[in-house]
């Protein structure tokens, strides 16, 4: 009886991150085979072309550093409204098929469930891996951002900054100077 107790507590904890913040389980019920579909597709996207794996975790990092990681970067401009997509500073980001191929999978499986922010998080994470990196988990549950705005990519590391400019900027975000050469030596894809 103690083990069904400590069970349903470890369970309703889960459930309750969920709904508040990010939770390792958050598609558990809804969507269980969530990190498989991503990880099957995204394997078939980077046979095809391996430099990939650099292009989404450069999308990713665009993405996170705006705003958080809200998947802004995926959204197209209107008539209205120029989106962070078509800046200047991520005209040349690549993957944007690799992610629409995902989440086109995933609404076959799960219609409704999986936001863009934590399939884009999931596919730089696998992407990560298929390129000889480590495997690590990632919380999920992230909320699509429904702002994008151009004039919010003008926050994004200019490539003209010296190695002390990144430095500051970088740490503003809660990046070492480590986690800036890490990223910035993808970016160079």
């Amino acid at each position: 009886m103690a083990n069904l107790l400590i069970l349903f507590f470890v369970i309703m904890n889960g459930f309750k991150l969920g709904v508040y913040g990010l939770s390792m389980n958050y598609y558990l019920f809804s969507c269980p085979f969530v990190d498989s579909i991503v990880k099957n597709n995204l394997n078939t996207a980077l046979q095809d072309d391996p430099t990939l794996a650099a292009g989404l975790v450069r999308m990713h990092f665009h993405d996170c550093f705006i705003e958080g990681c809200d998947g802004s970067v995926l959204i197209d401009s209107t008539k209205e409204n120029t989106a962070e997509k078509d800046s200047p500073a991520n005209l040349s980001l690549r993957g944007y098929k690799v992610i629409d191929d995902i989440k086109q999978e995933l609404e076959k499986q799960c219609p409704g469930v999986v936001s863009c922010a934590d399939i884009l998080a999931m596919a730089a994470r696998d992407a990560v891996f298929f390129a000889g990196g480590p495997i690590y988990n990632i919380p999920k549950g992230r909320k699509d951002g429904t702002r994008s705005k151009i004039e919010d990519t003008f926050n994004l590391p200019p490539p003209f900054f010296n190695a002390s400019q990144l430095i500051r900027m970088f740490g503003q975000h809660g990046f070492s100077p480590k986690d800036m050469v890490a990223l910035s030596g993808n970016n160079c894809v």
